[in-house]
């Protein structure tokens, strides 16, 4: 917290003036909540080697409400700046009530908390050192967008603040999708037993259908970011101040972080497979790779090339997105690659692929057509019209198709669907 005005310095050198006083102030505010993060985090890891998913998942929805009240109550009455002080502490609150839905059952489970400094079957010592290879491998997207938003405070004022925007949009899916089939496949995988031989084979088939859930969801939402992404920004955000110019600009942004969307979801699950070897060492090369090439990029497509082409500089944001996606083919490709020469051929079937991309532009071409000829002026309308049909369309589609995924997603509807018209169980 001393230190926070050298930090900035470093994270966000464009800032001067007001604005770096203010995001000194918050930041100073923001760092306990950080801590307990940490511990939110621990409890997810817990949570995890239990197979318990929903709740560790769930309770950074307990966090975004705490927030969502706290800009409720104090909305009115202050002016941007002490709205977002206030709004920081809000995330603090958010962030011990996180922690504290996850530790009762978190204890339960531990059978209550010893604390000791000895190590006897030599667990720290692994954790220790498998830290800095997986923090970075993981956190290759959270490194990737802090190199972002760096580079984006170098640009006209706005930037920021939209690539904030679109950053929110673009690691939705990532979250629900990649890094929650990885999540739950880690522990799976990590548990398997047998000779190498079995191992590669178990490896390999829940790898290739980890992917095809990945892509059946992954795919639709690239698609609605490239054609649809004005009405899922102007749904979300604009009111206020915030202007239909403005949900162009991020969409603009947004559709350049969908170029390596499939690719960074697709990268986690093999990262869990890599992990599930014990090899830490190998996902941390190729995510080095990824930040240095998203670094150098990012710098060349946001900086020095709008000017070059004649484009206004704000726009070098949308070059960052695009140069970020690049980076993570080639951190995607180079897994695969490298996993094939130890398990075989792994991914996802290219027939497949194009059945989901055919499926989904198909869809996204009606709620194009249907968005154009909308007379709806609400953007929650708006939305609800066009991306609802999207959305049916496309399970329509690949139904007819006869896409395995898309036909067990039905039938996992119509059960619950019937056992909630049923009511509940008598007695």
């Amino acid at each position: 917290m001393l230190a926070t005005p050298f930090l900035i310095a470093v994270i966000a050198p464009g800032f001067s003036g007001e604005k770096r006083e203010l995001t000194i102030r918050i930041v100073r505010i923001l760092f306990p909540s950080t801590g307990l993060l940490v511990f939110s985090a621990w409890c997810l890891g817990i949570l995890n080697s239990h197979r318990r998913f929903f709740l560790p998942y769930v309770a950074p929805v307990i966090w975004n409400t705490a927030m969502i009240v706290t800009l409720w109550v104090f909305g009115r009455n202050h002016t941007q700046n002490q709205l977002a002080v206030i709004l920081a502490w809000g995330s603090v609150v958010g962030s011990a009530l996180q922690v504290g839905v996850q530790l009762p059952v978190v204890l339960r489970l531990l059978q209550g908390l010893n604390l000791s400094l000895a190590d006897p079957r030599g667990n720290v010592a692994i954790i220790v050192r498998n830290f800095l290879p997986v923090f970075i491998g993981r956190g290759v997207l959270q490194i990737s967008a802090y190199i972002d938003a760096l580079l984006a405070s170098l640009l006209p004022t706005g930037a920021v603040a939209a690539l904030s925007y679109a950053q929110t949009l673009y690691t939705l899916p990532v979250s629900l999708f990649g890094m929650s089939i990885s999540a739950a496949e880690l522990p799976v995988m990590s548990g398997t037993v047998g000779g190498e031989s079995v191992v590669r084979e178990t490896l390999r088939r829940r790898l290739n259908s980890g992917l095809r859930r990945i892509a059946f969801f992954v795919v639709p939402s690239v698609a609605a970011s490239l054609v649809l992404g004005d009405v899922v920004v102007a749904a979300i955000y604009q009111s206020g101040r915030f202007q239909h110019a403005d949900a162009m600009y991020v969409w603009g942004i947004l559709a350049g972080a969908s170029v390596g969307l499939v690719a960074s979801t697709f990268g986690r699950l093999y990262a869990s497979t890599y992990y599930a070897l014990r090899d830490t060492q190998t996902p941390l090369r190729y995510a080095v790779m990824r930040v240095l090439l998203t670094t150098i990029l990012g710098y060349l497509f946001a900086v020095p090339l709008p000017p070059a082409l004649g484009i206004e500089a704000r726009w070098g944001v949308a070059g960052l997105t695009i140069s970020a996606g690049i980076a993570s083919w080639l951190e995607f490709v180079l897994l695969r690659r490298t996993l094939n020469r130890r398990i075989g051929h792994s991914g996802a079937p290219p027939a497949y692929l194009v059945s989901l991309w055919v499926a989904a532009l198909l869809a996204a071409a009606a709620g194009l057509g249907i968005h154009h000829f909308l007379t709806v002026r609400s953007p929650i309308l708006r939305a609800l019209f066009v991306l609802g049909p999207y959305g049916v369309l496309y399970f329509v589609f690949t139904i007819a198709f006869g896409l395995t995924e898309a036909r067990e997603g039905l039938e996992r509807g119509i059960r619950l669907l019937r056992r909630l018209a049923s009511g509940p169980p008598v007695g």
